[in-house]
């Protein structure tokens, strides 16, 4: 199994070389794969060419660099989750927006923590539950046991409960009714079940999960998002609940709530399209496909 081979490499080298060595070495490798990964390198441009509403090759190449290099340094932080600590924290991540999620749990209805795959969901999810709120991540299931294996290990080292797609449901109803705090990754839907809205100008379905969640049981949805600085260091930012007033029209207020988040991870995205790790044409393709 070539890939669990590659990424078991990458932890030994990560967690036994120093972080600034490491990141260089995963530049070199991203830029190798920049050069040979043909699909993956155009699937990136074209998405580009829509975020940023932009032609230009020499520009749009350059950005594709950056998040395939991007890319491999947040698989180095990923690596190296067993190395974190609270002092990792305090000097590497600046965070903002702290007050809100602590004022969502306050009404004792669990928080939806809604991200992206954009700079470092899973940090966000690790500096969260150092905070000390109980954290509970929707994943997909890898098809190769020993790379899934691998992945949920990571996650739990740092106290992150790992929930299945297909048991997620039943368990998020469960922890936002204990008042802890779910984590979905808001611009896929793998579970084929997604409503269509609008995401940059063009319809795309869009997981409903955040939105059915939170009408269910009212529990708000809190964006928040790990960005990586330019000195590689971290700023974490909660924002502000996304409001909404239901109808009783189910059906439409999933749709309508749903397209409030999309329009937060777009305004995201736009501000950081090198950090949009979205190697498959979302807009011409089935980008949920794994």
């Amino acid at each position: 199994m070539t890939k669990y081979v590659l990424y078991r490499i990458g932890m030994w080298i990560s967690v036994n070389v120093p972080l600034k060595v490491a990141y260089k070495i995963a530049e070199l490798v991203a830029i190798l794969q920049y050069m040979f990964c043909f699909r993956d390198r155009r699937a990136v441009m074209d998405n580009l060419s829509i975020v940023m509403a932009a032609s230009d090759e020499k520009v749009l190449s350059h950005i594709t660099m950056q998040v395939f290099i991007n890319f491999a340094k947040y698989l180095v932080d990923f690596f190296r989750f067993s190395l974190l600590d609270k002092q990792y924290v305090e000097k590497f991540v600046r965070i903002e927006g702290r007050q809100n999620v602590d004022e969502a749990f306050k009404k004792g209805l669990g928080v939806i923590a809604m991200t992206a795959h954009v700079g470092n969901w899973e940090l966000a999810g690790v500096v969260t539950s150092f905070l000390g709120h109980p954290v509970n991540a929707i994943a997909l299931n890898h098809r190769h046991k020993r790379i899934n294996d691998f992945f949920v290990s990571q996650r739990e080292l740092k106290g992150i409960k790992v929930v299945p797609l297909g048991v997620a449901v039943r368990r998020c109803f469960t922890a936002l009714k204990e008042n802890e705090l779910i984590g979905v990754l808001g611009d896929r839907d793998f579970t084929g079940a997604g409503v269509i809205v609008k995401f940059i100008g063009k319809d795309v379905k869009m997981p409903k999960g955040p939105a059915l969640f939170a009408l269910k049981t009212g529990a708000v949805i809190i964006p928040s998002f790990m960005i990586r600085q330019q000195d590689d260091t971290y700023k974490m930012f909660y924002q502000e609940p996304i409001e909404y007033s239901p109808t009783g029209n189910d059906e439409k207020d999933i749709i309508a709530l749903t397209g409030k988040c999309a329009k937060v991870i777009e305004d995201i995205i736009k501000l950081y399209p090198e950090q949009w790790f979205m190697f498959r044409q979302f807009w011409k393709e089935d980008a949920n496909k794994v």
